[in-house]
């Protein structure tokens, strides 16, 4: 008996993992939400701006257009300095730049102050999103970090539908301005509770700058959300929009040569060339792509035929913000026995059919009778895709490249969003142009059919694109090699 207790007594004081660092997850997701929640209610905003500032149509655009190029272009080059100058010294460096950058956009009284702003917040947001979400990779481990990741998943999807909300309400109260000083207490705030609750790990050595990698990459990244954009705006055969698609594409051929004799690459090959990381960067933007696509689309459909206003736009958004979570984290619980394929296929499938069950019955009939269940369908499926995406993807990742695989994992998120609007907009232009008639719901009809095919050819594809076997779900650590 004295064998059997002192066995015991030995099993409950061996070391153990530590408990999941709960406090770091919502320090980290607060910090994100604010730079999702800041696109959404900037764009609610801009006719104020307008305005105030007297922008003028081809003026008001670069509003949102210098935030989200600079976002993007950077996000890659500021996970690798997130991994060169630690993880939390990168992250509250980027809190600091936005929170201080938010300040100077909500004082601008000129369009190019306004505008100077926009960039530098698109600098700090750069370096914070991919340093937040390495940190929560590196931090968190087994089931804990399958489950911190389906949050991060969700953040987008409920920072897209409140930031309406919000938006309008600031608009509609104490001006356009409080759309950028909402930012300010939340990033002091966050600023100052990371002292105390994200670890302060030592920088990873060996990372040094790669000068030409960063500039090739940076400028095909930035220049092709910049083409993705304008092809929203002008059209795919437009030259504002063909000619920076096309140096973007020479400059990311550049880039992959150049990485591949680098000395200290800004993406390492091998990073890129082991799976499953390239196959769930790509789930994610094709996702991204289907549910911002989604949104833009229903919002214009909303107001436009339907003639909500932007707040009540935003209120039927929120539902599926909480579809997007529930798909999230079902999608969570499964990925331990049935494996990120079968997974993800199931949600493909739900989001095809939901898109396909908009395009039939949503456009035209009843918002809540008919649009809405399709939708809120469509986003549990996308919300299921999204953490399949991201917990494959990055939970495998060497230790040392967690900043720099996150921030190529958050670049796809990014172009996949511009893509869709860009892809979207395109089908439906003829119904966002039109006021009444057969015009008016055709497009969209149209183009809720697209999205549905391709989320089918998806489904079909991440059979290649990821594996079978289920993901581990035990409590060792990040790979270190």
């Amino acid at each position: 008996m004295s064998q059997i207790a002192a066995s015991e007594h030995a099993r409950r004081t061996e070391p153990s993992e530590p408990p999941p660092r709960w406090p770091v997850l919502v320090l980290l997701s607060l910090a994100q939400f604010m730079v999702v929640l800041d696109v959404s209610v900037v764009n609610i905003a801009l006719p104020s701006i307008g305005a105030s500032l007297k922008l003028g149509p081809d003026a008001l655009p670069w509003v949102i257009t210098a935030y989200t190029v600079t976002f993007g272009g950077l996000m890659i080059l500021g996970g690798r300095v997130a991994d060169g100058l630690g993880r939390r010294n990168a992250f509250q460096l980027g809190l600091a730049i936005f929170t201080l950058a938010s300040l100077g956009a909500g004082l601008a009284t000129r369009a190019d102050a306004l505008l100077g702003s926009r960039v530098a917040q698109g600098l700090g947001a750069a370096l914070l999103s991919p340093a937040a979400l390495s940190i929560l990779t590196t931090e968190f481990t087994g089931r804990a970090r399958t489950r911190a990741l389906g949050v991060w998943a969700v953040i987008g999807a409920a920072g897209a539908a409140i930031g309406v909300v919000v938006g309008g309400a600031l608009t509609s109260g104490p001006g356009w301005a409080w759309a950028f000083f909402i930012n300010i207490p939340v990033g002091v705030l966050v600023f100052a509770a990371a002292l105390g609750v994200v670890p302060n790990r030592p920088r990873i050595p060996g990372t040094g700058l790669d000068l030409p990698g960063a500039v090739s990459g940076t400028a095909a990244v930035a220049l092709l959300i910049y083409g993705l954009v304008r092809a929203g705006d002008k059209g795919w055969v437009s030259p504002d929009a063909l000619a920076p698609i096309g140096i973007a594409l020479v400059l990311a051929v550049v880039f992959a040569l150049v990485e591949r004799s680098a000395r200290s690459a800004l993406v390492p090959p091998a990073l890129i060339r082991r799976p499953p990381l390239p196959g769930a960067v790509g789930l994610m933007a094709f996702a991204t792509a289907a549910l911002l696509g989604t949104y833009f689309l229903t919002s214009v459909y909303l107001q436009r035929a339907e003639h909500y206003s932007p707040v009540r736009t935003g209120l039927v958004f929120l539902p599926v913000a909480f579809a997007t979570a529930l798909g999230a984290h079902l999608a969570s619980g499964h990925l331990g026995k049935a494996g990120p394929r079968h997974v993800a296929l199931g949600g493909l499938l739900a989001a095809t059919a939901g898109l396909g069950l908009m395009s039939w019955k949503g456009v035209g009939g009843g918002v809540w009778s008919t649009l809405m269940p399709g939708f809120l369908i469509a986003a549990v499926g996308i919300g299921a895709t999204f953490v399949t995406a991201t917990a494959t993807g990055l939970s495998s990742v060497d230790h040392r490249h967690a900043g720099v695989a996150s921030g190529v994992f958050n670049t796809g998120h990014e172009v996949g969003g511009s893509l869709g609007i860009a892809v979207i907009s395109s089908l439906a232009a003829t119904s966002i142009a039109a006021t009444a008639g057969t015009a008016a719901t055709t497009g969209y009809k149209h183009a809720y059919m697209a999205a549905a095919i391709g989320m089918a050819v998806l489904a079909v594809a991440v059979i290649a694109l990821l594996p079978d076997k289920p993901l581990d779900m035990g409590d060792s650590p990040m790979p270190m090699h």
